[in-house]
């Protein structure tokens, strides 16, 4: 099959990120973290609407009917996509240096989020929250990045972006621990970062690439399979999404390049999909 992504909405987000598909909405959502929105867009008639969430927005996930739970810059909130009120649920950061990324939802209905650090040290966390309060999993982060599971639940996926590393860990779905923390994807021999990822239902991983002007499926032991170029510089993260979860949706961003850099890469902060002859796996709902 060849791969050939196609621009779905001229977005020009700043940073475009964190797409989920909602399959009981047939929606997708993403986030623009620094332009503070929280997007909805419907790939059937093209409609986009957004939410402005008032601050920095580094994560969002399904939290029941009409609800996301997000995270933000040093807080986790509720928001409503009826009304869009924002609720906060806990403030947990005070450093300025530090701001909320990516997150999302193991299928046990925890909500997983990491944070990074703006001036670049090892300041980054990983943390879990559910019914049971806040739990923290991991430090000494640079930028924690692009989550995700294996089908079998088996393994969790976590990307140190500056490190161009992609971690498994063991994983154990009843307690939501993780454990043996081991190197699966080494990318330190390549210019580019690995940012966002997703997981197909063969176990592969799909992850954009910063700076690559593609992204790249690996197997499950690592080992790179396929890339896919795209027309702009920096993919930030990506989905599978529509009915039969088939369509690879994919964020980017325009933040940062330079006039000549957009010049070359005009569509930067678009949305685009990708059709594949896979199927990804369906978003989890926050449970708390």
């Amino acid at each position: 099959m060849s791969y050939s992504p196609q621009n779905i909405f001229t977005a020009r987000a700043r940073l475009g990120e964190i797409p989920f598909w909602h399959p009981d909405e047939q929606l997708l959502y993403w986030a623009d973290i620094y332009n503070h929105r929280v997007h909805q867009f419907n790939p059937t008639t093209g409609a986009n609407q957004f939410f402005d969430v008032g601050e920095v927005v580094g994560s969002i996930a399904p939290a029941g009917n009409n609800r996301l739970i997000i995270g933000q810059r040093h807080r986790i909130a509720f928001l409503d996509t009826n009304s869009g009120k924002v609720t906060p649920i806990l403030d947990i950061e005070n450093n300025p240096d530090i701001r909320f990324n990516d997150g999302k939802c193991d299928r046990s209905g925890r909500f997983w989020f990491g944070s990074m650090s703006s001036s670049g040290k090892p300041q980054g966390s990983l943390y879990r929250y559910d019914r049971n309060g806040l739990h923290i999993l991991q430090t000494g982060l640079t930028i924690s990045n692009g989550l995700g599971w294996s089908p079998d639940d088996k393994t969790f996926y976590l990307t140190d972006s500056p490190l161009k590393t992609i971690y498994a860990y063991d994983f154990d779905s009843k307690s939501g621990s993780i454990s043996d923390r081991r190197v699966l994807i080494n990318l330190q021999a390549e210019s580019f970062f690995p940012d966002g990822l997703t997981v197909d239902k063969d176990g592969c991983i799909w992850s954009a690439m910063w700076d690559g002007w593609c992204i790249i499926r690996f197997d499950p032991k690592g080992k790179e399979m396929m890339r896919v170029r795209m027309p702009v510089q920096r993919p930030t993260c990506l989905t599978f999404g529509n009915q039969d979860l088939g369509t690879l949706y994919i964020t980017t961003a325009s933040v940062g390049l330079s006039e000549i850099e957009i010049q070359n890469s005009f569509y930067s902060g678009d949305l685009f999909s990708l059709q594949t002859d896979t199927a990804g796996l369906p978003a989890s709902h926050f449970h708390g």
